[in-house]
């Protein structure tokens, strides 16, 4: 499995197109073979982590040449984004806890 961390900033232009053009590309990344799942959360100084699982570098790369996406992410770069940061991971270990 691949976990991306993506880390930003959203600029001030970034308002209810960008929140219709993201809540599109979730959707989208929803459908794509390997997508396993994704959660955002926001900071109090604003910067905003999403946390996206894949189940592997094959299915992620689908996504990253995916030409919606590759759209979206110009789009990003030139009006909604004033900084951000993707690493990506592989998990070596998940596991969990939860109560009945």
């Amino acid at each position: 499995m691949v976990v991306v961390l993506f880390r930003s900033r959203l600029s001030g232009a970034a308002g209810e197109e960008y929140a219709a053009r993201s809540a599109e590309m979730f959707a989208r990344a929803r459908t794509m073979p390997g997508y396993v799942d994704a959660k955002t959360f926001l900071a109090r100084d604003g910067e905003r982590l999403t946390v996206i699982h894949w189940e592997s570098a094959e299915t992620l790369r689908a996504w990253a040449e995916d030409e919606e996406h590759r759209r979206a992410q110009a789009e990003g770069r030139t009006r909604w984004y004033e900084a951000y940061e993707v690493e990506v991971a592989e998990v070596v270990r998940r596991y969990g806890f939860e109560r009945d």
